[in-house]
């Protein structure tokens, strides 16, 4: 499975930004699909999820209310749907993908990765 993850750029603080990630099989509604972020000389950090079992979805607490992942399976595509962003949501994106039965919040959950979409947020 490869992962494109695409639609990062310059937001000014309080605008909005939606990220895509495409996967190249028709099956991708079988997949818990996750995003993730890393800052400038910080870690990589889960932003979001969405578990392939019941499209439940899981946030952040830092980004609760403010982003949202919905998925269109006939497109293979799931997004990142972000509002009122903030300077310190400026980051690289990354969207993953992965079979975990339980897990979706951690990076070992998930089996593939796409190469990242900087997202900068001017204040």
């Amino acid at each position: 499975v490869q992962l494109q993850a695409s639609g990062g750029g310059l937001v000014q603080a309080g605008g909005p930004l939606r990220l895509s990630c495409v996967a190249s099989v028709r099956t991708f509604g079988l997949y818990n699909v996750g995003w993730f972020r890393q800052a400038p000389g910080k870690a990589r950090e889960f932003v979001a999820a969405i578990r392939r079992s019941d499209d439940r979805t899981y946030y952040a607490d830092s980004v609760k209310g403010r982003l949202s992942i919905p998925r269109d399976n006939a497109e293979s595509t799931v997004y990142l749907q972000m509002n009122s962003l903030k300077p310190e949501d400026t980051a690289v994106y990354y969207c993953a993908a992965g079979f975990a039965v339980s897990g979706v919040l951690t990076e070992t959950d998930y089996n593939y990765w796409g190469q990242g979409t900087l997202v900068t947020v001017s204040s």
